[in-house]
């Protein structure tokens, strides 16, 4: 079943690139209105307007409890939040040796602050609204599996399917739902910027699905989560790696 998303309004942090962008134009595509949030407006806004669909940008610095709140109060202007995915992030690599602990807190102020903020705000907003409403995390599978350098990162990852599933718990009443999709490793400029090609192309022979992900293999999922055909999955964490973290 497509998911169908017409009337919604869905907001996107770190919507100017990779798959937070995907993530974007994919909920325009289904319907929704979509207000594009990122450090600085992203350009995202333009190209879904160009396919025929409604877009607001939104300047947000998602660890500012202050611009988390002008955000939702700007998504009331235009007829209040139904959807929130949380796709902001950073990826900062270093051994766990040699990471400062200013590095650390920065990771975990973007990453997992800035989840627990958007969606606290999120929540309470659509509580008000007694619509329900749809939150997706967007974690990673490195949550689940060690690689070197990514301490900061993976924890902060972690941290926010433990979050996931709390919220869930305590937001059901309200018709909310709340679920993480966790990406394996995604062809996008974060990876390249400090993988080789030769690096990638190893990794790659190490997916059953034979190639590394693209942004637009995490969109279907996200769609998923936030139509009414996902209204019974909540607190789960859904995995899109191509078969390469199997239980």
């Amino acid at each position: 079943m497509t998911a169908t998303l017409d009337g919604k309004l869905a907001l996107v942090t770190g919507a100017a690139q990779g798959i937070g962008r995907a993530i974007a134009l994919g909920l325009a595509k289904a319907g929704a209105v979509v207000v594009c949030s990122d450090i600085d407006p992203p350009q995202t806004t333009e190209e879904i307007r160009s396919l025929g669909g409604t877009a607001h940008a939104f300047a947000l610095d998602i660890a500012d409890e202050g611009a988390v709140d002008d955000a939702m109060a700007f998504a009331d202007t235009i007829g209040g939040i139904d959807i929130l995915v949380n796709n902001a992030g950073i990826f900062p690599r270093s051994p766990v040796l040699g990471l400062e602990p200013g590095e650390w807190d920065r990771v975990m102020a973007v990453n997992l602050r800035g989840t627990f903020l958007c969606s606290r705000a999120a929540a309470t907003t659509m509580r008000a609204q007694g619509r329900g409403g749809r939150i997706v995390n967007i974690t990673s599978g490195a949550a689940f599996v060690p690689t070197p350098q990514s301490a900061a990162y993976a924890a902060s990852k972690a941290g926010i399917v433990a979050f996931t599933r709390v919220l869930a718990l305590e937001v059901a009443p309200d018709r909310v739902t709340v679920n993480a999709v966790a990406p394996g490793l995604t062809d996008t400029a974060q990876p390249r910027s400090f993988y080789s090609d030769a690096d990638l192309a190893a990794f790659a022979a190490r997916i059953p699905a034979g190639r590394l992900g693209e942004p637009d293999d995490i969109v279907p999922t996200v769609v998923l989560l936030c139509g009414d055909g996902a209204s019974y999955i909540t607190g789960q964490t859904l995995h899109v790696n191509g078969g390469l973290y199997m239980p």
